[in-house]
């Protein structure tokens, strides 16, 4: 299938939507206010639906949603999920005073495992959430190869997630299969480098990186 829905619609749901839109995707966005989403949006064409009519328009769904509700959120559509491939992007962190990372919310496993737990038909698939939003959707334009993680139990659901960050621009080569979803342990706990990142480096597009 070639439509992907994304369930969100704040920065992280809109830049995905409008790169896999202009890659050819057909994309549907879920959102609470899908009238309001409607009277603003200026990108390319999708599809604009509440949360339970765009979990049914595909098998491929991502959790662009505040990863601090999302394990809530998403428990709530267990029998929508069924049969789909999950790819959550977020990190669930609370928040400091100046809104950035303060601390994580589920310390000793992971957002990505939880949902595992929460959706056992359901194949989860942990990606993209080591970097600013800016930089999912156009890796080749930082000032050195990305590396781009993948954490999941099933290896058929993280070959589609490949195809879809190929349409994002990720090369191959920059994508890291980390393992089962249980490794999305590390790479949620990155998050808490982001209040010291964009100190240093304010809002220019980063991603971590690992040479070798």
């Amino acid at each position: 299938m070639n439509t992907v829905t994304i369930l969100g619609s704040g920065r992280v749901g809109k830049a995905l939507a409008t790169a896999w839109a202009l890659s050819g995707r057909d994309v549907v966005i879920g959102t609470q206010d899908p009238a309001r989403l409607r009277s603003t949006w200026t990108g390319p064409d999708v599809v604009i639906l509440d949360i339970h009519q765009a979990v049914g328009s595909s098998d491929l769904v991502v959790n662009a949603t505040p990863g601090d509700t999302s394990l809530e959120r998403f428990t709530a559509l267990e029998e929508e999920l069924a049969g789909t491939v999950l790819v959550d992007v977020s990190n669930a962190t609370t928040r400091g005073t100046d809104g950035l990372p303060g601390g994580l919310v589920h310390t000793g496993t992971s957002l990505g495992e939880l949902l595992q737990a929460a959706l056992p038909r359901t194949d989860v698939v942990k990606t993209l959430n080591t970097m600013l939003f800016s930089a999912m959707t156009a890796p080749a334009d930082l000032g050195s190869d990305p590396t781009v993680f993948l954490s999941g139990d099933n290896g058929a659901a993280k070959a589609r997630v490949r195809e879809l960050l190929t349409d994002l621009g990720w090369d191959e080569a920059w994508m890291l299969d980390l393992g089962g979803i249980a490794t999305a342990r590390g790479v949620e706990a990155m998050a808490l480098l982001v209040p010291s990142l964009l100190a240093t480096l304010g809002f220019t597009p980063f991603a971590l990186s690992i040479a070798r």
